[in-house]
């Protein structure tokens, strides 16, 4: 049976894992789940996982959750997926893992209260919180820090000193685009003090394209929507300012 993909493009996690059997040529169904819509929350979801979470996988029989179980799954599972994803050295994959333990508690934890409580959260009908997203804020440029300073450290073109991407390099690349959603001015000041970040970022995207590409286009999309809904904003509150300065002389 095919493999079976529940992700929605939106979420970081659910891009690695469609950008990674794309870029492998896995025969797979993507199946959408509108996290905006409270999809991952339904009852038919939580079948598959009843953490009401995507991506989700299901593969014949076999159901699995949590994006960096499924990529090494899927790398161990299926033929032909090309050995410097998920090397079979023990002291490779032992290093891959560690990279990807860190992500889940440093960049992803920044970079997702960063951007949830500036731009994503009124998107999908959640208060801000100024003190998560500055709390965001700080992890995330210490995470960008790290990888610039350790995890990038000398020449290399990817994580670890490889000359070809892991399934790490995808999932952390995949986390930091999220900040595309962000206007250029906020996007380029957390990125601009890493250079290497920034190369990496790039040399990622060209070994795996077209299909980066094709999978983020729904990024640039949500922030062409978001920059409409600010300058709407803005357009709202000149007009009111304006209208309350008409008519002061009348109330003196």
């Amino acid at each position: 049976m095919k493999l079976k993909v529940y992700a929605d493009r939106m979420s970081q996690p659910s891009r690695a894992v469609l950008i990674f059997c794309k870029v492998n040529g896995i025969e797979f169904e993507e199946i959408k789940v509108d996290i905006s819509k409270g999809q991952q929350f339904s009852s038919e979801f939580k079948e598959i996982n009843p953490m009401g979470k995507v991506p989700a996988i299901v593969d014949g029989r076999f159901k699995l959750f949590e994006s960096h179980a499924i990529l090494i799954y899927i790398a161990c599972a299926f033929p032909g997926v090309p050995d410097h994803w998920y090397p079979a050295d023990l002291l490779r994959r032992a290093k891959i893992n560690s990279v990807l333990d860190w992500h889940h508690a440093n960049l992803r934890h920044g970079a997702v209260a960063y951007v949830g409580n500036t731009v994503l959260g009124p998107a999908l009908g959640r208060p801000l919180n100024p003190q998560a997203a500055a709390e965001g804020e700080k992890l995330l440029s210490y995470s960008l820090s790290k990888i610039e300073s350790f995890w990038l450290k000398g020449n290399s073109k990817f994580l670890l000193g490889g000359l070809q991407p892991t399934i790490a390099d995808l999932s952390l690349v995949c986390e930091i685009m999220q900040l595309e959603v962000l206007d250029d001015y906020d996007r380029d000041r957390l990125l601009s003090p890493y250079k290497k970040v920034q190369q990496w970022i790039e040399n990622t995207k060209n070994a795996t394209s077209p299909h980066f590409d094709e999978v983020h286009k729904i990024l640039f999309k949500a922030k062409a929507r978001f920059q409409k809904q600010r300058l709407m904003g803005i357009t709202r509150n000149s007009e009111s300012d304006s209208g309350s300065i008409t008519k002061l002389p009348s109330k003196i």
